[in-house]
């Protein structure tokens, strides 16, 4: 099939091994944090919040993370141009639902009159909320929507990724407390440029089970 998306996502692939001489261009940076900020979500709850390690400090705090396991993605901490975390609310309330709400009547999207009618949807929240307040299982689930939407704006843009579990959670989550803020991370992914001779995955095939294999049209 020849489509520019499909030669985007041909394209794109978890890199192995970064360029530690490239970084990703602000004007480019500008395009990518935009995108992620207009990610889909249900109800439009926007529970996450990305956290962007890019300094040299916070870098150092990164690889710190990495001191017990999952050491194979330690290298990515200096060699790529940014780490950024996703995190997500794992108590998302009504409160914070008014927050949306409000920017809607302020983007004009929702009319002031109606500002209570539009609390309808919360209900969706709801039902994802367990005893305890905890909306873990629902809020986790709109992070990866943002993930998705940013690997594939990172392939449009020509700019590797590496989509990375492989991370110390616990660490990751003490270390970063202050910028957390209360919202959890479970995943991180590593952005920039690959290195032309040492990223073997690069040179691999692209492989993906058949359409017909994963596709039912009813």
């Amino acid at each position: 099939m020849n489509h520019p998306i499909i030669d985007d996502l041909l394209w794109r692939h978890s890199t192995k091994k970064y360029d530690a001489g490239r970084k990703v261009p602000e004007n480019d940076l500008k395009v990518l944090f935009e995108a992620m900020r207009l990610s889909a979500s249900s109800i439009n709850s926007q529970p996450w919040k990305f956290v962007v390690i890019e300094s040299d400090e916070a870098k150092i705090r990164m690889s710190n993370t990495f001191i017990h396991k999952h050491k194979y993605n330690q290298s990515h901490v200096f060699d790529s141009s940014q780490i950024i975390l996703f995190s997500y609310n794992p108590r998302y309330t009504r409160e914070n639902f008014a927050e949306v709400v409000d920017k809607g009547i302020v983007d004009k999207r929702t009319k002031p009159e109606v500002r209570e009618s539009a609390f309808v949807n919360f209900i969706f929240a709801e039902f994802n909320t367990d005893e305890t307040g905890n909306t873990s299982c629902w809020t986790k689930a709109q992070t990866y929507l943002a993930l998705g939407n940013t690997l594939h704006t990172l392939a449009r843009l020509k700019i590797d990724s590496t989509p990375m579990e492989g991370i110390d959670i616990d660490l990751i989550n003490k270390e970063f407390e202050s910028e957390l803020t209360g919202y959890q991370c479970d995943v991180a992914l590593a952005i920039g440029y690959h290195h032309p001779d040492e990223d073997f995955n690069a040179q691999l095939p692209k492989s993906r089970l058949s359409l017909d294999h994963v596709l039912v049209r009813i």
